[in-house]
């Protein structure tokens, strides 16, 4: 059966969009999704994927390097030429954009990879054998219930998710190798918390909720017998309107160099910052990021305070300290500001 499309999830629309920018601009560093269960978290990011074009791929690389990226950049393709390199071409096919789930009993060997015990044992050789980071380059790496994930592990993933590359130095193996993924993970916050440090390293933090309107509930539960009774049919029924949305991404991908942003708009990002108390500056460069790709998800040219409203919360209720003496919630807090900072929408 098909995914689940993704224009037919109901509600969540700040998950819907906090997902669409990040695969504009995989750069924003990830989205973090914290709410209820069965709220769509995991069908959202299936959905999402199973919406974005085939990508092409080398033929027989663990890794699914494009043809287009430079060899030597990856263990396997760095003896194969492609396109315009003596004039040979390599073998490519076309895959569907990888989704790889992260258990929570991963080992750290199965999350980056290790030697290929079997051909140690029986060949005598020392041989990489790709993990879980190898699978999801090019794709979405999914962790439910990142919030129960050891530290460590979440790091290693943040710090491969930032820089794109997968470095291994184990068992005598000492290699990289590409691992460009948008980092999507969700959890119940009842269940614990992500430490600080590593919440800041997230680009978008979302809050799902369980709808509370009767109407969106029935419509939740009409459109998920539909697909569950005839999964075909129903993605069949909304077909065009998911063509158009891809469409609508990839245009925004082109678009998304030519997209400015205006210095006072800068100015404006960096004011409701300072009035909020986060940390660093990687705070302002998410919100202008986060800000330039949903205007170039709108067909925008220029970045507006509208855009900046839109996505503060997302881009900024993780980064705020503890404040002993607000009893309000993050999200409040960032409306807060919002209002203050930038007047009424």
């Amino acid at each position: 059966m098909p995914p689940f499309p993704f224009t037919a999830i109901v509600a969540q629309e700040e998950m819907k969009r906090a997902l669409l920018i990040a695969a504009v601009d995989p750069s924003i560093g990830g989205v973090l999704i914290f709410g209820d269960r069965g709220t769509g978290k995991s069908t959202a990011v299936r959905a999402l994927a199973a919406l974005l074009p085939k990508i092409r791929a080398v033929a027989g690389c663990p890794y699914s390097c494009s043809p287009e990226s430079p060899p030597e950049a990856c263990p396997h393709c760095a003896g194969q030429r492609g396109p315009g390199r003596d004039g040979n071409k390599v073998k490519t096919h076309l895959i569907p954009v990888p989704v790889v789930d992260l258990p929570l009993g991963a080992t750290e060997d199965r999350v980056v990879g290790a030697l290929d015990l079997e051909r140690a044992l029986m060949r005598g050789e020392k041989a990489f054998e790709p993990g879980l980071l190898a699978r999801a380059n090019r794709g979405f790496l999914y962790i439910d219930e990142a919030n129960l994930l050891e530290d460590h592990l979440v790091d290693l993933l943040l710090d491969v998710a930032a820089s794109g590359v997968n470095t291994v130095e184990r068992e005598g193996l000492s290699l990289r190798h590409p691992a460009r993924f948008v980092l999507v993970g969700s959890g119940n916050p009842e269940e614990g918390e992500l430490r600080p440090q590593l919440l800041d390293r997230f680009g978008l933090a979302c809050e799902v909720t369980t709808p509370t309107e009767i109407a969106t509930r029935i419509e939740v539960v009409r459109r998920r017998d539909a697909y569950e009774r005839d999964g075909e049919a129903f993605c069949a029924a909304q077909g065009k309107v998911e063509k158009a949305l891809q469409k609508t991404i990839l245009s925004a991908r082109e678009r998304l160099g030519d997209v400015s942003v205006p210095d006072a708009v800068l100015e404006n990002a960096a004011r409701l910052c300072v009035a909020l108390g986060t940390d660093g500056l990687r705070g302002e460069l998410t919100l202008m990021r986060t800000a330039r790709a949903l205007a170039a998800l709108e067909g925008a040219d220029t970045v507006t305070l509208a855009h900046l409203r839109q996505v503060a919360p997302s881009a900024l209720r993780h980064r705020l300290r503890r404040n002993p003496l607000d009893e309000s919630g993050s999200t409040a807090r960032v409306a807060r500001a919002v209002e203050e900072v930038l007047g009424p929408g």
